[in-house]
């Protein structure tokens, strides 16, 4: 007989799970928010207009079409419930032999609830549609604004210079420069000013010298303001105050400050450590539990080479999926099981057009061959084939044209009718 398997989460861990799944040994219900798995490399292309929204957003039951063994149901895990092998969701109780845990992570306001009222933020499909909205919102708005407020609208503040900043950061004073001077003739685009904010010293303190030294002169050379060993202290939706006693009028924040793990009631307490991770063993099982799995970003595991954990990178996720479906299957059989064991391909980040980085176990680049091979590599992890071709032609127009026609503010325009203008 089948066992039964639940995977919360259709993350990069969750989704390479369940499509590496034997279907002869395991029933798998996989259960989310949302109904598609979500590209978030991407998510900065979307949320600066370069790229559809639909070409990195893959429906659940459209790649998992072909796996009968797999039911999907659309909701939220409220708590799990370890003494009886079951979860409690917004749609019912279900009952499992074994359950996975990839619910990734959330952006870290560190506690400050001002600002995560008022700052915008990029962690899912959603969200990078928001800041398209509200970006272009902006310059139509500036357009019609009086002096005084047309200030507020001119600063645009990203917090966080990690890959995530550092890439919107570009790809803002790209289009500032190439495309938004077409379209709005008279705003004068010289005083429309790009800020990102960074409690270190250096932009991707997470990678090696030279990428530091390469993406701040990028960002320098493109225009980006540059404010390092600077916190964010408030942010008020008109005021952003800093750690150095200056302020910022803006009407614009993007937090990309951090991340802290989702949280799932019903775990043992001991299991979770800093960040609100879930403590796991070599072979992703949750400390102190006999059936029940973490994988990819909540997941933290200290091996010899990652004392303190993996890396919260989508290459650590995939290949934790891969080693549990793996695992399971050894498990059934009762073989003996394969420790995690995560091997550093490097990293990369790109800035702009013939701009990028990247950091290689043997070789560190920069350049137009780096942002070739970032594209290379970002185009090959797409799921499909024709969302890969779509992202390859809008690159392509955007590389010879400098331009893309895909600046749409899509929000709803009015309320629903009343019953009497039907009279």
């Amino acid at each position: 007989m089948k066992k039964k398997k639940i995977v919360v989460g259709g993350g990069f861990a969750g989704i390479q799970l369940v499509r590496s799944i034997d279907e002869e040994l395991f029933d798998v219900l996989l259960i989310d928010k949302i109904n598609h798995h979500q590209f978030q490399p991407l998510f900065y292309q979307v949320a600066t207009s370069q790229i559809e929204p639909a070409n990195i957003s893959f429906p659940f039951r459209h790649i998992l079409r072909q796996k009968k063994h797999v039911q999907i149901r659309l909701a939220e895990v409220t708590r799990v419930c370890p003494d009886n092998n079951k979860i409690i969701t917004t749609i019912g109780d279900f009952d499992y032999d074994y359950l996975v845990i990839a619910i990734g992570c959330k952006t870290n306001f560190f506690g400050n609830n001002e600002i995560c009222r008022h700052s915008l933020t990029l962690k899912t499909t959603y969200d990078a549609i928001k800041i398209r909205n509200h970006i272009l919102r902006v310059f139509e708005k500036i357009i019609s604004a009086d002096a005084k407020e047309r200030e507020g609208y001119l600063n645009l503040v990203i917090v966080g210079a990690g890959a995530t900043g550092v890439e919107l950061a570009g790809a803002f004073a790209e289009i500032k420069k190439n495309v938004l001077p077409n379209d709005y003739h008279r705003i004068d685009f010289a005083k429309f000013q790009i800020t990102l904010v960074e409690g270190s010293k250096n932009t991707l303190n997470n990678m090696s010298n030279n990428a530091k030294t390469a993406s701040r002169k990028y960002l320098q050379r493109m225009g980006v303001r540059l404010l390092t060993e600077t916190f964010v202290t408030a942010f008020d939706g008109d005021m952003l105050t800093l750690s150095d006693g200056k302020s910022i009028n803006t009407r614009t924040v993007i937090w990309a400050a951090g991340v802290i793990a989702n949280s799932i009631e019903g775990l043992p307490a001991d299991c979770l450590v800093h960040g609100n991770r879930i403590k796991v063993n070599r072979i992703n099982k949750v400390v102190g539990s006999q059936n029940i799995f973490a994988i990819g970003d909540i997941a933290y595991m200290e091996t010899p080479k990652y004392p303190k954990g993996h890396p919260q990178v989508a290459n650590v996720a995939i290949n934790q999926g891969k080693n549990l479906a793996k695992n399971f299957k050894r498990i059934i059989r009762e073989k003996e099981l394969v420790e995690f064991e995560y091997r550093d391909m490097g990293s990369m980040a790109t800035i702009g057009q013939n701009k990028a980085v990247v950091d290689f176990p043997i070789i560190k680049f920069k350049g137009y061959f780096a942002w070739f091979i970032w594209m290379f590599l970002h185009l090959m992890l797409i799921l499909s084939v024709r969302n890969k071709l779509m992202i390859f032609i809008n690159w392509a127009w955007m590389y010879f044209t400098r331009n893309s026609s895909l600046r749409l503010i899509i929000t709803e325009d009015s309320p629903p009718c009343k019953k009497d203008n039907f009279k």
